[in-house]
């Protein structure tokens, strides 16, 4: 290889000189030396690439070099390969990214000293102690870095280093109590896991026995909702939390426990008496990093490492990051990608706004490294991450551990998963493999859309490859493989989808059913013969035949009713690629059982999407009529749509509204003004005289933060606006000039909403309260109180006596303003946050969009007995808006999917609208896949 003159292909040649002088090992007896593997050392001295320092140093001491001397020259050559605009070499970068912090990074643990103390204290005071946070909170970070770290080194009480056990439960919790309990003790496994199964207080005793000493054992099980999601035997989760309780209970105890508990399995915690009594008085809870916090865990660990972090950058972190539960492994990931991007040793804001930001580098570094597979890798990436999450029911999804030998060993499969573990998205160790950070699941569009493409054929697959490893276990015994309708539902999973050993259980589960159809052919001709023996029995066997007959179409009854649901399902997920055979099978459904859940299917199979967005869609208008849409996103770009053949939108006109996101979008009652607004702060006017080309009228400033939300009053005279400077202004629209500054609240005000007859501006807000200020008269408003979190949505009726509101609390809220002080209505139902609410113009209809991905409808003709009446699904993201048309029939939503969705309400409308978009008809091919027994009737 030339020697060339540049200062990598320099370094490159001198690391070849260098293991020549040491006699020329081969890179394999060198990967023995420095346990890296051999093709990451001789890529290190290819010279097409700059290796981490940590792999230069270990292949130095292979070579018997001098690592201090190489340390320089490799960070000379690492700054001359340095530029703004791309990533830097990693070396020991000083954030983790999504990992988690462990004890070995106790250094670079910074940022939660008094949650620490708290933490501390509570488990010297106390020998069971819970430690709850949100996903992305912090908590295995503060149990590894935090307390095991200090354990470690002093113990938790500060008289003397005390051992630890570290482990999460997993799918066998005792089984991995017993294996971690082996290491420490030198114990049988096998015998200490009998010992856990037979009597669970067999751990106080075993902990007793190997630490008699003054020191007690710190057991720390992180990640303890592993128990909940993991584990599905319910005897061997209750042994395992008896075990924990009566090791810390009993007397005398040797150790101390700490759980780390997701917040959202507190209610699960609680449905065991004995996990109840223990955590009594014994909780921490994991909020959000103050912004002083924020502040230390951003520079103190680039202060380590040499390098500087610019003042604006560490701003703008703490404004993008402060007070959010969950943003820390956002901020870490962001950190290290920004890091990467470093102009020499300062860590600047450029290249924190190249990374994507806190809300998109996770994103981003997910699409990179998935874009830089081939279409076969990346079909292997799918199904690895299928296979790394849990699917939530009433929680959120969340990482699953697995072992390798869940997957094939073949090549393909072991490249990508280097890869994904490079890329740190994916966290290998002894044998197991699960993702990095749950994280990735949340903020990772494409995964996302993965997960909510089709929930019951991954928790079919899930347990195809449970019963698949049983099968293993057992020696491949007959009696585990499926039958009936278990194997039934297992063979529409598709095998490109499957493992080797689950197409060999299915493979083995299909044979046993031919088999057993043989024989069963067999009994019939049997049956036969014996039909003419029983020939005098005639009377008789009519009697059974009727009787028979009519528990045939029960049956048939009960089939149908059944397929029925299967199929409108199913149509739910085809309607983004198949959008006529969706509507044909939802309205077939239908016909077939007209129940709700069905009727919900057909309103969502037929949904039209509005595609236009690059990014998150966050708010939505109608003008006068309900011939035109306004749209406006993230993407700084507001879209107008012509909605005169609602089956077909077009769109008419896009403008850069904004020099940032737009969060706000408003069309005046005569239709001629759009108002646009967003985080620049700058509220636009535009003429909407030619709805083809708006042009800009006015820009009112005067908010100093993101404008959030924007109404024109009933008459057209007045614009109100919402901002995070905590206040609502009313703006003059014929003099474009600011009439009056709204103030009270104490944090961001998000929605503002007039009454019909113009009198009221209702406002919400950040401090859990929404008032009620007289527009005309500046005097003191009346003030809502009942949301127990963030008020997000406000709208009156069309009649103006009652208001509904949406919170971070997941409630909707109906208040009756014609009765004041009585307490709200709570509508329950939604997941997560309640981001908007929407009456029908007649105001029997309330419609709440969430950020659990649905729209609910609400029948609020009756306020005193309001209840849920449909339940709309089909978005992939957050539901950011939701507002009817004037005329009642349409809805149209806004997400995070990118896209807004137009949905007809009326289910009658809903079956015209599925026949105008059923072309080409339904063949009967696919009649007969998707309603097999059914005659071949195309419902249009």
């Amino acid at each position: 290889m030339d020697v060339g003159d540049t200062p990598l292909l320099r370094f490159a040649a001198d690391l070849r000189k260098l293991r020549e002088a040491a006699g020329n090992p081969v890179y394999r007896e060198l990967s023995r030396r420095s346990h890296y593997s051999a093709p990451a050392l001789s890529e290190a001295a290819g010279g097409r690439k700059l290796p981490t320092l940590a792999v230069t140093l270990a292949y130095v001491a292979a070579c018997d070099g001098d690592t201090e001397e190489w340390e320089q020259r490799w960070r000379e050559v690492a700054a001359d390969k340095e530029a703004p605009d791309e990533p830097a070499v990693e070396s020991d970068a000083p954030y983790l990214g999504l990992s988690p912090f462990r004890i070995g990074d106790a250094d670079r643990f910074h940022g939660r000293d008094a949650l620490l103390a708290e933490l501390r204290e509570q488990v010297a005071a106390r020998r069971f102690v819970g430690v709850f946070g949100a996903s992305g909170s912090g908590k295995s970070s503060l149990l590894h870095a935090g307390l095991a770290a200090v354990a470690r080194d002093e113990g938790v009480a500060g008289d003397g280093p005390q051992p630890i056990l570290l482990l999460s439960p997993g799918p066998h919790p005792l089984e991995e109590c017993a294996v971690r309990m082996a290491k420490l003790t030198g114990e049988s496994a096998v015998v200490l896991k009998a010992e856990f199964v037979d009597d669970p207080a067999h751990l106080h005793l075993r902990i007793r026995q190997a630490f008699a000493g003054p020191v007690d054992l710190l057991l720390v099980v992180d990640q303890f909702e592993e128990v909940f999601t993991l584990c599905t035997d319910p005897v061997e989760r209750t042994a395992f939390i008896r075990a924990l309780v009566a090791a810390a209970t009993a007397e005398p105890s040797r150790v101390r426990v700490v759980l780390g508990v997701r917040a959202d399995f507190l209610g699960p915690c609680g449905d065991h008496p004995e996990l109840r009594e223990a955590l009594r008085g014994g909780q921490v809870l994991v909020g959000p990093m103050t912004a002083d916090e924020l502040r230390e865990a951003i520079m103190k660990p680039a202060a380590t490492a040499g390098c500087s972090v610019e003042t604006a950058l560490v701003v703008r972190l703490v404004a993008d990051a402060s007070n959010q539960p969950g943003a820390l492994p956002l901020v870490s990931h962001a950190l290290r990608e920004t890091w990467r991007r470093r102009r020499g040793i300062a860590v600047t804001l450029s290249a924190y706004a190249a990374t994507g930001g806190i809300h998109h580098a996770i994103a981003r570094t997910a699409e990179s490294v998935y874009d830089g597979f081939d279409p076969e890798q990346r079909d292997v990436v799918k199904q690895i991450l299928l296979r790394l999450t849990a699917l939530g029911e009433t929680t959120e999804d969340t990482k699953r551990r697995i072992t390798l030998d869940e997957l094939d060993d073949e090549p393909a499969v072991r490249a990508v998963l280097d890869e994904l573990v490079r890329a740190r998205l994916v966290t290998m160790d002894q044998g197991t493999i699960e993702i990095t950070h749950e994280a990735l699941i949340k903020h990772w569009p494409r995964l996302r859309s993965w997960l909510a493409a089709d929930r019951d054929s991954l928790r079919a697959h899930r347990q195809v490859a449970d019963d698949a490893a049983v099968w293993e276990s057992l020696r491949r015994d007959p009696d585990a493989l499926y039958r009936g309708i278990r194997l039934a539902q297992a063979r529409e999973l598709a095998d490109s989808a499957l493992t080797t050993r689950e197409r060999d259980f299915l493979a083995a589960s299909l044979a046993a059913e031919s088999a057993q159809q043989v024989a069963v052919r067999r009994r019939i001709r049997l049956q036969r013969v014996l039909l003419v023996v029983l020939a005098a029995l005639l009377v008789i066997t009519t009697i059974s035949t009727v009787t028979a007959m009519n528990a045939n179409q029960e049956i048939a009854a009960q089939r149908d009713v059944v397929l029925a649901q299967q199929v409108a399902d199913q149509a739910v997920t085809l309607r983004t690629d198949h959008a006529a055979l969706a509507a044909q099978l939802a309205l077939a459904a239908y016909r077939m059982s007209p129940t709700r859940h069905n009727r919900d299917a057909l309103i969502s199979a037929v949904a039209i999407p509005l595609r236009g967005h690059q990014q998150d869609v966050a708010a939505v208008a109608f003008g006068p009529g309900g011939k035109l849409l306004a749209t406006a996103g993230f993407d700084r770009h507001a879209l107008l749509w012509d909605l005169s053949n609602m089956d077909h939108p077009r769109q008419l006109a896009s403008i850069e509204a904004s020099k940032d996101t737009i969060d706000a979008v408003a069309v005046s009652p005569d239709g001629r003004l759009l108002a646009t607004g967003g985080r620049d702060r700058v509220v636009r006017l535009w003429d909407l005289s030619n709805v083809a080309g708006p042009v800009k009228l006015a820009e009112l400033t005067g908010h100093t933060d993101n404008v959030f939300s924007l109404a024109f009053s009933p008459d057209g005279k007045l614009l109100a606006s919402g901002s995070y400077d905590n206040t609502a202004k009313l703006w003059d629209v014929a003099t474009r000039s600011e009439l009056r500054t709204v103030t009270g609240h104490t944090d961001n005000v998000k929605p503002v909403a007039f009454s019909p007859d113009g009198r009221f501006l209702a406002t919400g807000s950040d401090d859990m309260t929404i008032r009620l200020s007289d527009v005309g008269d500046a005097g003191p408003a009346t003030m809502l109180r009942d949301h127990t979190d963030l008020v997000d949505a406000v709208a009156f009726s069309p009649d103006g006596r009652l208001l509904a509101s949406g919170s971070d609390d997941q409630t909707a809220r109906l208040w009756d303003l014609s009765a004041p002080g009585r307490k709200p209505l709570v509508l329950d139902g939604h997941t997560d946050v309640v981001s908007s609410v929407g009456f029908s113009p007649n105001g029997r209809l309330l419609a709440t969009g969430s950020y659990d991905h649905t729209v609910r409808l609400w029948d609020v003709s009756n306020p005193g007995h309001t209840v849920e009446s449909a339940l709309l699904t089909g978005h992939t993201g957050a539901v950011e808006a939701a507002v009817f048309s004037p005329d009642g029939h349409t809805l149209v939503t806004a997400s995070d999917d990118h896209t807004a969705q137009l949905w007809e309400t009326d289910p009658a409308r809903a079956q015209v609208r599925a026949c105008q978009i059923a072309q080409p008809t339904i063949t009967r091919e696919e009649w007969a896949k998707y309603l097999p027994g059914v005659s071949y009737q195309p419902p249009c």
